[in-house]
């Protein structure tokens, strides 16, 4: 039975509800590594992906706040800009922005409602069913292919890059923000493998961005770069930065490179990472200004690199008392949000609310985290794959032993019940922090800054 048959059985979509549900129906279907459904889906859609360029962005962390930086520079030059990240922190319909707001629900209904009978179908051959991610991939294509037209795509990776299904595009710049340890079950056990992955994402003579520093991993960058004939600049070699001022919620530092070099650059961002990020943003601004006649004057960059933020990283949602919630979920992340606790932020007392997911590297997060906390609170994020909050404790009160500082710990499953612990021991002079997975953070950022339920998801 062809697609179009098949369409006439399905009574459409007419709430966004409907549609959402039916997404994320598929999650039970996995992770499936690899472009044999998405090409087939855009096969059948007539290839609408090849009409949009993008900007494709790949990296273990930064790729959101570099997504971020780019769209609010873009969106500054007057141009139409889509930006498609995961996961998404409030609803489901974040993930798709056209001049930073989201996808209408009835267009995402109209799409989903398009898109059904390809999935449906699909599920019946030997390829099986196209994931959550793949579907939600499609969705983006099609929408801003065909409904929103915008002038270039800020494209984040899902997981990876190479069998990721963001990888159907040929971007006209490619950028690899970092590597690091996260989803090493799926991408391999070593920095080696998951740069080879992220590096899959580097096309035939489209130039490459990146701010890898760790030689094995910037090698293999290198070397997939000269076999694809791409041109790469890496940070500390083509360009680089320097911290010029640097208090909270302000942040200065002298950019230098190829073409020419900005004295003063200024971010909102905390954390020294988010200069790395500003950096490779800027530089990535610099190539499309250089090579593809974008016109991006000194103002609009300024004022757009300035003006980004990005939810859910080292964002104060709370002054009294002071919540700041940051989403390291791996060591690198941890690594970073360990040293903007010490940089930047001041306070007598640091008591931190931690949730994590049980695929995780827990050990390595909390081998940043302990040093700085006076007490640990414990919790658990309201997702199938959550990794008990005693047993995490027990890992805490373990690590302890060898260290100095012994914060009190504290374990309490329930969020809701542990977010209001922390906020009763947090004083005027304190600072809370909420760190660990996405899905924890989405849940206290929708509860402290709206008082309801975030729809959450990746």
């Amino acid at each position: 039975m062809s697609a179009t048959s098949e369409a006439e059985v399905f009574t459409p979509f007419e709430r966004v509800e409907q549609a959402v549900d039916w997404i994320n129906s598929l999650i039970p279907v996995g992770i499936r590594p690899g472009l044999e459904r998405i090409e087939s889906m855009m096969e059948q859609l007539g290839q609408p992906q090849r009409r949009l360029k993008f900007i494709h962005v790949a990296g273990t962390n930064g790729k959101g706040s570099t997504c971020a930086l780019l769209t609010s520079v873009l969106l500054k030059a007057g141009y139409d800009v889509g930006t498609f990240t995961s996961p998404y922190i409030e609803k489901f319909t974040n993930r798709f922005k056209y001049n930073n707001e989201d996808i209408p629900d009835e267009t995402l209904v109209s799409i989903v409602n398009q898109l059904r009978p390809i999935v449906e179908e699909m599920a019946a051959t030997p390829l099986g069913s196209p994931t959550m991610f793949e579907v939600s991939t499609a969705v983006a294509i099609v929408y801003y292919a065909t409904v929103a037209y915008p002038d270039v795509v800020v494209w984040e990776t899902g997981l990876g890059g190479r069998l990721d299904v963001t990888n159907i595009v040929t971007p006209i710049v490619s950028v690899i923000t970092n590597v690091g340890h996260d989803h090493m079950d799926i991408l391999g056990d070593s920095l080696e493998k998951i740069a080879s992955e992220k590096a899959g994402i580097i096309k035939p003579g489209v130039p490459v961005i990146t701010a890898v520093e760790q030689p094995e991993a910037l090698a293999i960058i290198r070397q997939t770069a000269a076999e694809r004939r791409s041109t790469l600049y890496t940070m500390n070699e083509q360009f680089k930065y320097s911290s010029v001022h640097s208090i909270e919620n302000e942040q200065t530092f002298a950019f230098t490179g190829p073409f020419r070099n900005l004295e003063h650059v200024s971010i909102t961002m905390n954390g020294a990472h988010q200069l790395k990020n500003a950096s490779v943003a800027l530089m990535v601004v610099e190539v499309l200004r250089q090579y593809m006649a974008f016109i991006v004057d000194d103002e609009p960059l300024l004022e757009g690199l300035n003006r980004a933020a990005w939810p859910g990283r080292l964002e104060m949602v709370s002054l009294e008392p002071r919540i700041l919630l940051d989403g390291a979920h791996n060591p690198e992340g941890a690594e970073t949000l360990a040293q903007a606790l010490k940089d930047t932020y001041r306070y007598k007392k640091c008591h931190i609310m931690m949730g994590m997911l049980s695929t995780k590297h827990h050990r390595d997060v909390l081998r940043h985290i302990l040093p700085l906390a006076t007490t640990l609170i414990v919790t658990e994020p309201d997702f199938r794959k959550k990794q008990d909050a005693e047993a995490l404790a027990g890992l805490a009160r373990e690590m302890l032993q060898q260290e100095s500082n012994k914060p009190e710990i504290i374990v309490e499953p329930d969020w809701h019940k542990a977010l209001e612990r922390l906020k009763g021991m947090t004083a005027k002079d304190d600072l809370a922090v909420v760190t660990g997975t996405l899905y924890l953070i989405s849940d206290v950022r929708s509860y402290i800054l709206y008082n309801k339920e975030s729809e959450k998801g990746w």
